[in-house]
């Protein structure tokens, strides 16, 4: 299980965005910190097949980013996706199996474990129009998991939750990265510090830093503010 980026470069015009990145994922959770404007989306949104990148490449076990099998394994979750406010939880996960093509006894078992996983199995029975900031996210979280990805990508998934939330959502995080390769965006460095087995952090459109951040090492918080200043 590696996902290989080799020598990505995403141009716009005169604007290079992304300069010559890479690097290579595996199992766990990887961090990618950087601040708004680093060049993180367009990244992510050429790893998801979204943006065609201007050279390099981006391939999983041999499968090209661009192949149908490649987005198979794929779970990407953007920093805004779109939800059915009058739709249930319930309701929302089930329509999605079905354009999954998941047949309705498979749907519906998918879709109870699902909520079981994210802990939206009280609130399954409430429009989703009535959820906390914290429950849509973990509701997007239980939608792209319904393929069972291998790579399961998110787009600052954290932007504008409560504390409590955003503790929440990084132990589920850490929980998926046991079985997949996730790739966390963010410019919040304490969404990744405890539960991120690799970070690699961007600055206009390069990556200035890249490993495996210790306690011994000191506070990642005051070295990253320093690369930034």
């Amino acid at each position: 299980m590696e996902l290989n980026v080799d020598g990505l470069i995403k141009e716009y015009g005169n604007k290079t965005a992304v300069k010559g990145i890479s690097f290579k994922l595996g199992k766990g959770v990887t961090g990618l910190l950087g601040a708004n404007g680093a060049g993180k989306t367009t990244l992510i949104r050429m790893m998801c097949g979204i943006l065609t990148p201007t050279s390099g490449s981006i391939v999983y076990d041999g499968i090209s980013v661009k192949s149908e099998e490649y987005r198979n394994v794929l779970g990407y979750l953007p920093q805004d996706f779109g939800y059915y406010p009058e739709f249930t939880g319930r309701e929302f996960l089930m329509y999605f199996c079905a354009l999954k093509g998941l047949e309705k006894k498979a749907a519906k078992a998918r879709t109870e474990e699902l909520l079981r996983i994210v802990g939206l199995e009280d609130m399954a029975s409430v429009k989703v129009k009535k959820y906390s900031g914290g429950m849509k996210q973990r509701l997007g979280i239980a939608q792209v998991m319904i393929n069972r990805p291998e790579i399961l990508i998110l787009d600052e998934p954290t932007a504008g939750l409560d504390p409590k939330e955003r503790v929440r959502f990084r132990n589920l995080i850490e929980e998926l990265g046991k079985e997949a390769i996730v790739l966390l965006s963010t410019h919040i460095v304490s969404d990744i510090e405890h539960i991120a087995d690799h970070i690699i952090m961007m600055k206009s459109g390069q990556i200035i830093w890249e490993g495996n951040w210790k306690e011994e090492d000191g506070s990642l918080e005051d070295f990253y503010l320093s690369e930034f200043e």
